[in-house]
This record gives C-alpha cells, structure tokens and sequence, in this order.
C-alpha cells in the first residue's frame, strides 16, 4: 500500500500550495513516503462499484472520492512542450475546463475541498483564457466553500490582486495598493498563521523548483502512462500562473506582507496548552503502560536513559532470533524493510555517505518550521536560498535527500511526544520502512501477501507483548495506489487502474480493519492526516477507520484553532496541539516541527497517562473519557483535548 508520514505529507502539501490558494496536484507527491503496505493480494477480479443515489436537482450524489469518474488526456507533446505553448496549452485547458463543468453539473459531489479544487482549476482556465468576470466568479465560489475561518478570509487574496492587476493593466504600485486594502483590516491573529505560510511560499518560490517537479516527477509519470492526469494538467496550469503572474510580483507581494506582519508581531496568540498540561510523577503508585510507536523507526539511545523503553528480556542484540519468536533482534521492538520482510534494528540504518549529510539536513528541516513561524533565523535564511535558488537538474537529488532523513527522525519525534512527561510508559518501537524517492515502486501481488503478513504479526506482537496505545502517524489510500500504477506504467487507462487500485486499497482496508478488531485490548490512536481533506470521503487508512478502540485526531495551533493542514471528519473525534511542537530527533536534538504526527501522539500520550493511572479501564472506556472531557469549540469543528481534566478523572475511577 502506498502511504506517508504524516509530517512528510504536510511538508509537501506546504510545497504544494500554490500562491493565492492554489495547490499544485502533482508537487503533493514531490517526496511522497511511498511503501506497499497492508495488501491482502489474492487473484485479481473485477469490483462492482454500485452506483449512488440521485437528489431532488437529477444530480448523482458523491459521498467518495472513489465514486468520481476518472479524467485523463492524451500525453501528445512533452509537459515542457505544452508549457511552453500557448495554443498547446490553451488546447488543453479546454479540454480540462469542459469535463470539470460537466462533472459539475452531473454530480453533487459532497466535499468541498474537491470542489473547491474544480473551481480553482477552472479560475486558472477562465483566467488563461482571458475571462476575468469568471475568474472573479470562481474565486469567490472558493472563498464560499472554505470551512476553516482563516481559510476563508485569506482564500483568493493574490488571485484577486492579480486579476486586477491583468484586468485593469495596474503598474507595479497601484498593484501593490490593491493588495494592501485587502489585506489592511484582516485579524492578526485568525490569519496570522496563514500569512506567515504565504509569506515562507513565497521566499522559498523558484523557477527551478517547479520545473524540476514537472522533469523529475510529472514527466517520468506520463512518460509510463501516455496519458496527462487531471492533477498533472491541474498542476501544468498553476505552473504556468505562478511563472507567468507571481514571480514577477513576488518581491512586491513580500513587501506588502512583510509590512502587514510587522504590524502585528506584538499580537501573538495565547497558549491554551500549558494550563491544560498534566505529568505524572515519577515514584507514584501508578502502572508501567507500553506504548507502541508504529512509524519509521525510533533511536533507542534517546529513552533508554529515561527509563522508558519496552525491553524484550530474552532477546539478544546479537543479529540473531535469540529468543525464537521469528523476529531478530526484537529487544526493543520489531520492524520490517520496505520489500514488507522482517529485519532488524530499532532506527533506520543509515551509509556513511548519508550520515555526513545528516547534521545539514537537521537544519533545513528545522529551517522549514521556522520559515513557517516567522523566526528568521540561520536554519530558515538556508532553506530559503536552498529553494528558491534551487536548479531544476538538482531537484530530485535536493528532494530525495530531504525525504530520507524526514522519514529517519520521523519516530523519534512521534515517541518523543508520545512520551513526554510519563515517568511510566515504555515505548515499543514498530518501525516501518518508507521509500524516500520521488517516484514510487510498483505495487506486486508478492509483495502484496507480505504487507498483509506483516500487519497481521505486527499487531499479534502487540498484544503478545501487552501493548496498551498505539500510535500512528502515517497514511495513504487508493490514490496513492492509482498513481504509484500510473507511475510504473500499470493499466491501458486511469478507470483500469482505478480498478486495481480499488481491489488491492479495499482488501488492505479490511485487513488492517481485522488486525485492530482482533486487539480490543489495544487503543490505536492515527493523525488524521495532513491533506486538509475529510478523511470520510478520502477514505485514508488508518484516521478513517472507525472502530470501539480507534481514535482519531486533527491538529490544532497553541491557541486551538485549526491548523491549514489538518485532515477533518466525522471520524475526527479529537484534536490536539500539531503546530511547532518540540520533541527529539536522533541524536538528542530537540526540534519543533509541525503536522498531525504531532498531535496523535499527543492523545496518544494522554491515553498512556490514563492507562497508568486506572489500568483495569477498557480502550473504549480510555476514548470516551477523553473525548467527554474535551472541549467542544463554538463552531462544533474541534474538541480540544484536557490532559489535566482527563487524567482527574482518571484517578477518581480508579
């Protein structure tokens, strides 16, 4: 199964977002973690997918992604080539723009990410095409179906500057006056996040970095294919609006903005999460609890001297199953490669040559959180000059590079949260091995059996060894599965692909479904993802799964309000804190990074706290407890967890 670290997904969805609310489709895979997973492979037959209902206007109702018919074109020329010219490009867009108005009034498709992601791929098309009343129709339309308050106040802001800008032939300082009206009134601290973000996109922003997406990423993919997808051609058009309207304006864009931060530096947000904080100390009369840390690996060097690993005490460190369970080298947990085979070792191993560039990849991981707070600081000026100076040849190597060791502090980040001031839990670690390449490894039948396999006994070894949470902070679903087949060239067109990728994402669903009913006694806590997308109509595994010991959680900032990123739903039953959160990485640097994988282990930890305290209460009983003692907001989007409630209740049931 194809799937992603949670914060691996956000750092390419920051990548993907376009300037002025658009998000290039395919700069969403730039770095993906991809690694087949959870695949119950049998002999593959065709799925039946049974038609949805129709409402009162004679439209079909969508209630997921899957039930979309799948749009495609023909790869005549080189991406280069189209991008290039203008009539083949404009010959394109037409194409795109009619079956995305015709999609449109053939289905009521009920989530508004993906509407708004027609709309904008169709203001792209009206604006390319020199239609500015439409463009303006369409830009509104989006703003209209944000969800998420600063969403919808910053939704459209560059765009509508730059329409203007187009439509009424306005020089570089009448320009720059549009957009400091627009931007002059709005609430410091609903937007303020959102203008940083903007802000980091915009100095990261180089020409170099979109082509080297489109030659090492996009072209490869429709060079297996033959066929341009609806999110490469989406992505063809946002890269031709960003070339065209917002680098030229880029440095009167920062100026506007940079001004606009100055203005509310002082402003800053409270921090709801100190005075809701709860430890445990150490000495009291409380249970060892373990905690699962299921992710890319953890460096047990970290926590052995904190008391707080899980110990298999019949197993030597010594490249053997000492203890004969069928695991080597299991004393700290078990873990498996990216084939899906059992292997050996807690933390990812890593060559000389990539331990050289460990310490500069620190700091550009660092960087990007930092660029993204408004901290103009070393590791943030490095990431800036890296990307935006950044050479199309040298895209893949830069992003390939980053992709490995964000998938090599990843776990121990997660455990480190996971843990953080429980005296009482032991952490067991789970690796996993995620493909760091750009371009993604054919999915197989053999490999397939194996992933299966391997949840199964992952799963078993938990319970063997009285694992009481787990934690999750990685994703993926079916279309990660169409485009790993479209990448290696699977399939005569996108609804065959389709197909297979239905029957191998839904026997994978199943399986991880059984492998969690099966542990009723174990409470597996996933981050929702970082898609910004309702994980109900996505259907992602595992935040969509919805089981008695499953829950769910979304990312919130210091202050409680929605992250940009943060994946939603019915199935979402908590947030916590994901923004800037401090934990470790390999080595013993502590580093603030961002994404839901931090907030799982957030609950996660709450629920490690609770199991300590009152050990007889049952997983269920463990995630209503801290569901009812959270916080429902006012707009019924966010219950924020109470770790200091929570856990005094925990200690009068016990």
């Amino acid at each position: 199964m194809v799937m992603r670290s949670q914060w691996r997904r956000w750092a390419k969805n920051r990548l993907a977002r376009g300037v002025g609310g658009v998000k290039l489709g395919i700069m969403k895979f730039s770095n993906r973690l991809f690694v087949r997973f959870l695949l119950l492979a049998l002999v593959w037959v065709p799925v039946l997918v049974l038609p949805v209902f129709a409402e009162g206007d004679g439209r079909t109702v969508i209630t997921r992604l899957d039930d979309l018919p799948r749009l495609s074109y023909p790869a005549e020329d080189t991406l280069e080539v189209i991008l290039s010219d203008p009539e083949k490009l404009s010959a394109l867009a037409g194409r795109v723009g009619q079956d995305l108005r015709d999609r449109l009034a053939r289905f009521d498709i009920r989530d508004n990410q993906t509407v708004r992601g027609h709309f904008n791929t169709l203001r792209l098309i009206a604006f390319l095409e020199g239609d500015f009343e439409a463009t303006g129709r369409y830009i509104e339309r989006v703003r209209e179906l944000e969800e998420k308050p600063a969403d919808r106040l910053t939704s459209g802001l560059l765009a509508t500057a730059i329409l203007a800008a187009r439509r009424d032939g306005l020089d570089e300082t009448a320009f720059a006056g549009v957009l400091e009206e627009l931007v002059e009134d709005l609430p410091w601290k609903v937007v303020g996040e959102n203008m940083l973000g903007l802000r980091a996109g915009l100095l990261t922003m180089g020409e170099g970095l979109y082509l080297g997406a489109l030659r090492a990423q996009m072209q490869p993919v429709v060079d297996q294919s033959g066929e341009i997808s609806l999110g490469i051609a989406g992505s063809l058009l946002s890269i031709r609006y960003i070339l065209d309207e917002t680098l030229p304006r880029r440095d009167v864009i920062l100026r506007v903005l940079e001004a606009f931060i100055a203005r509310h530096r002082d402003e800053e947000k409270p921090d709801i999460w100190a005075e809701r904080a709860a430890d445990l100390e150490a000495g009291s009369d409380y249970t060892p609890v373990i905690i699962a840390v299921w992710d890319s690996g953890v460096d047990t060097e970290v926590f052995r001297a904190r008391g707080q690993l899980w110990v298999n005490p019949n197993e030597m460190l010594d490249g053997s199953d000492s203890d004969g369970n069928g695991w080597i080298d299991d004393r700290y947990g078990i873990s498996i490669d990216v084939h899906a085979r059992r292997t050996y070792g807690a933390l990812l191993p890593l060559t000389e040559e990539e331990l050289a560039l460990y310490p500069p990849s620190i700091s550009l991981i660092k960087g990007f959180t930092d660029l993204r707070n408004g901290v103009d600081s070393e590791e943030a000026v490095l990431v800036q000059t890296q990307m935006a100076s950044l050479e199309a040849d040298a895209f893949e190597e830069f992003m390939e590079t980053l992709g490995l060791f964000s998938n090599y502090v990843h776990g121990t980040h997660v455990a480190g949260i996971a843990v953080e001031g429980n005296p009482f839990a032991r952490i067991l670690g789970a690796r996993l091995t995620f493909e760091h390449t750009l371009l993604p490894s054919e999915p197989t039948i053999a490999e397939a059996v194996r992933w299966a396999q391997a949840v199964r006994d992952k799963v078993a070894y938990f319970r063997e060894a009285g694992v009481r949470v787990v934690t999750m902070s990685w994703g993926g679903g079916q279309q990660g599965y169409e485009y790993a087949l479209q990448a290696n060239g699977v399939g005569d067109n996108a609804e065959e692909r389709a197909a297979i990728a239905r029957v191998l994402f839904n026997l994978s669903y199943d399986a991880l479904v059984e492998a969690m009913e099966a542990s009723p006694e174990i409470l597996f806590v996933p981050a929702a993802g970082n898609s910004d997308s309702d994980v109900g109509f996505t259907r992602d595994i595992p935040g969509s799964i919805s089981l008695p010991n499953v829950l769910a959680v979304g990312a919130v900032d210091q202050a409680g309000d929605e992250t940009d990123f943060t994946s939603y739903g019915e199935n979402v039953l908590v947030h916590a804190n994901g923004f800037s959160v401090e934990s470790y990485f390999p080595g013993g640097q502590r580093v603030a990074i961002s994404g839901t994988s931090m907030a799982g282990p957030q609950v996660a930890n709450l629920a490690g706290k609770i199991f300590a305290v009152a050990p007889h209460l049952t997983p269920q009983e463990v995630r209503d407890l801290i569901v009812e003692t959270a916080d429902l907001t006012e707009d019924g989007r966010r219950r924020l967890i109470h770790p200091a409630r929570a856990l005094e209740r925990a200690r009068g049931l016990r």
